[in-house]
C-alpha cells in the first residue's frame, strides 16, 4: 500500500492523515510533498482556521521507513539528502504556517514521527502511546529538526540521554517536561485535539498568527530586538477589526465572532 496524506474537514479544522497502516504509518516523499502542499492550500484558505496531524489507525508515525533507507545506501547520497530536504520543508512549512497545528498522538511517534509531532503548535497525546528517538539504535542521526527541538525545551543532558540512549518515553515524562500539551485516554487524542482546535478556532486569527511567529522568532532574538516585533505586531493587532470585536464583546460581557 502507497504512503499517502489524507486531507478532510471537520469544522474549521483540515486533519492531515498519515496513511501507511501497514508500515505504521512511516512517512515518505509523497507525504512531505503532499503536507507542503495542503498547509500552502490552507493558509490562504478563510475556511481552515486551525490543522491537526493524525496516523491512520492505532499508531501516529513509525517515522522513516528503513526499507527505504536500506535501499537508499546502494544509491548515490544525494537521493537521500534530496529525500531528507522534503522532509525539512514540510518541518519548516509547519513551524511558518500561520495557522495553530496540533499533533493527535496516539500508538508511537518514533524518530521522525517524533520529528514530526514536536514540529506542531501542541502536542495531544494518549497516556498509552509512545515516544522514541530512536535513530541511534540503528546507527542513525535525527532529522527533521528533533535535534532542534528537544535542545531548546531540556537541558543538554537530557536531550542527550534521549538521543543518544533512544530508549522509549512515556507520555506523561514528556507531559512533566512540557512537550506534550494533553493526555488522553487510548483512542481519544485526535478527539481531544478536534476540541482544542476548536477553541483556537473561536480565536482572532491574526492575534493567533502572531504569537506563532513571536514564539518562533524569540529563539535567536535578542530582548530589544524582541521587544520592537512585539510593539510592532501589538500595534497591528490594535488596529485589525478583530480587536474592535474583541474589546466592545469583552466590555459587553459577550462573546466575540472574530473575522
Amino acid at each position: 500500500m502507497t504512503a499517502e496524506l489524507k486531507s478532510t474537514s471537520e469544522g474549521g479544522t483540515m486533519v492531515l492523515t498519515l496513511s501507511n497502516p501497514s508500515m505504521r504509518n512511516a512517512l515518505g516523499p509523497e507525504m512531505y510533498a503532499a503536507g507542503v502542499e495542503a498547509l500552502n492550500g490552507a493558509e490562504s484558505s478563510q475556511e481552515i482556521k486551525s490543522v491537526v496531524i493524525v496516523g491512520e489507525g492505532k499508531w501516529f508515525c513509525a517515522g522513516g521507513s528503513l526499507q527505504r533507507l536500506s535501499a537508499n545506501r546502494d544509491r548515490e547520497p544525494s537521493v537521500q539528502a534530496e529525500s531528507i530536504e522534503a522532509l525539512h520543508a514540510w518541518i519548516d512549512t509547519i513551524r511558518t504556517f500561520p495557522k495553530p497545528v496540533i499533533a493527535a498522538v496516539e500508538g508511537a511517534a518514533a524518530g521522525a514521527g517524533f520529528s514530526l509531532a514536536l514540529a506542531c503548535d501542541f502536542v495531544v497525546s494518549a497516556r498509552d502511546a509512545v515516544f522514541a528517538a530512536s535513530y541511534s539504535n540503528v546507527g542513525l542521526s535525527p532529522d527533521g529538526g528533533l535535534s532542534w527541538h528537544l535542545a531548546r525545551a531540556l537541558p543538554r543532558q537530557l536531550a542527550s540521554e534521549w538521543l543518544m540512549q533512544g530508549e522509549r518515553l512515556e507520555p506523561a515524562r514528556l507531559h512533566e517536561l512540557g512537550l506534550v500539551n494533553q493526555l488522553t485516554e487510548s483512542g481519544q487524542a485526535l478527539a481531544a485535539a478536534l476540541a482544542l482546535a476548536a477553541k483556537l478556532n473561536a480565536r482572532a486569527p491574526n492575534a493567533l498568527a502572531s504569537i506563532k511567529e513571536l514564539l518562533s522568532d524569540s529563539r535567536g532574538a535578542t530582548l530589544v530586538s524582541q521587544l520592537a516585533q512585539e510593539r510592532d505586531h501589538f500595534v497591528r493587532n490594535l488596529h485589525h477589526a478583530n480587536a474592535g470585536i474583541g474589546i466592545a464583546a469583552f466590555l459587553a460581557k459577550e462573546t466575540p465572532r472574530y473575522q
